[in-house]
């Protein structure tokens, strides 16, 4: 791939993710994306076929490497906290607080947070089909901390640890940043909470 269709094609993705995030995924128009990524509607088509290609694309490359780093953590806490629910945790839910401090991060994780409000049907089919393994990789080793918990009890658990960290990435929460403490500190804060109760949770 040539520098020229590198740049093109990330343009087309920044411009889709920032009106994905602002105007929703039916709310924008193949030709928003081309007027603020200035290029044409062949180069849409080139690259990624159809919008439904497009919003798939934009999730793929920042998921790819939250859901790496995700279970890059999983298997150091297998390794040096086996059996310990909290570093598990921390695997699921520090990774994408993290993605939440860039700046295109954070556009991503209001888009993120309408997935779960829009009915996407092909989107949510991509998610499952292509990250399903991370969750499970999770379950499974939620359920090795947690062998008297039944398998679907922890499930619904486990949604209910998967929207509250969403609402937490996407900042919708009453608790805002103090003034004196930086964004990652604010954002480390937010993890440590959230691990505490989602243990609780999870246990009770």
């Amino acid at each position: 791939m040539t520098g020229t269709q590198f740049n093109t094609k990330d343009r087309i993705l920044n411009a889709a993710e920032t009106l994905f995030a602002l105007n929703g995924f039916a709310g924008t128009s193949l030709r928003e994306v081309t007027g603020m990524a200035d290029v044409n509607i062949a180069a849409v088509n080139y690259h990624f076929g159809s919008k439904e290609n497009l919003v798939n694309e934009v999730f793929r490359r920042r998921m790819d490497e939250m859901s790496a780093a995700r279970l890059a953590q999983l298997e150091r806490a297998r390794r040096e906290h086996p059996g310990e629910l909290e570093a598990v945790l921390a695997a699921f839910i520090e990774p994408p607080l993290a993605m939440a401090q860039d700046r295109q991060g954070a556009a991503f994780v209001r888009i993120l947070a309408r997935a779960y409000a829009e009915q996407n049907a092909g989107l949510r089919d991509f998610i499952s089909s292509r990250y399903g393994h991370v969750l499970r990789g999770f379950s499974q080793e939620l359920a090795h901390c947690l062998p008297k918990l039944p398998k679907d009890e922890l499930y619904w658990r486990l949604d209910f640890v998967a929207g509250a960290l969403t609402y937490a990435m996407a900042d919708f929460g009453l608790i805002r940043r103090p003034n004196h403490r930086s964004e990652k500190e604010h954002l480390q804060d937010a993890a440590r909470h959230l691990i505490e109760f989602a243990a609780a949770g999870l246990r009770a």
